[in-house]
């Protein structure tokens, strides 16, 4: 599933831009780079929106195409921040025979997410994962650090009104 980059407001910081410009500066010139710089990054921002990627590809001397292809490609790149409640829903094999995308289904009607995308009051966020390791307790999704297992479309509503403030 392609990952798509929405707008959302950007609010880095210049504590953070100095920080990702000294993480460049230790890399800038090394080969293989790239991964571990975007990585940082994300760890700095939280997140790598398309401000971020445009410094990365300026400073690493690199297409701004190349950057997004990468951040684009790999599963452990988020392009919108995550919600103040992070749900995943797995799509892995075990789970997804056992009915997880009628998980993923009840949330987006629910909330109104599409995995890879944040609520516009950025309270919840929904991923699609591959698998997590939880397959005896197929299907699986979590909340933030909190694991829901052998779920039906029926247990969505429940699991979500525990996180309204």
């Amino acid at each position: 599933m392609k990952k798509k980059l929405t707008t959302v407001d950007f609010n880095g910081t210049k504590e953070q831009e100095t920080a990702l410009r000294a993480v460049i500066a230790e890399y800038r010139g090394t080969k293989g780079a790239m991964m571990p710089v975007l990585q940082k990054a994300q760890d700095i921002y939280g997140y790598l929106p398309i401000e971020v990627q445009k410094i990365i590809a300026d400073e690493m001397d690199t297409s701004l195409e190349e950057v997004y292809g990468i951040t684009t490609f790999y599963s452990q790149f988020a392009l919108n921040p995550k919600g103040k409640y992070a749900i995943a829903v797995c799509l892995g094999t075990a789970c997804y025979v056992k009915g997880a995308q009628d998980l993923v289904d009840r949330i987006t009607l629910k909330l109104g997410l599409t995995p890879g995308s944040t609520t516009p009051d950025g309270k919840y966020s929904l991923d699609a994962t591959r698998c997590i390791g939880a397959c005896g307790l197929a299907p699986v999704l979590t909340v933030n650090d909190e694991v829901y297992g052998r779920l039906t479309k029926e247990d969505i509503d429940g699991i979500l009104a525990k996180y309204v403030d």
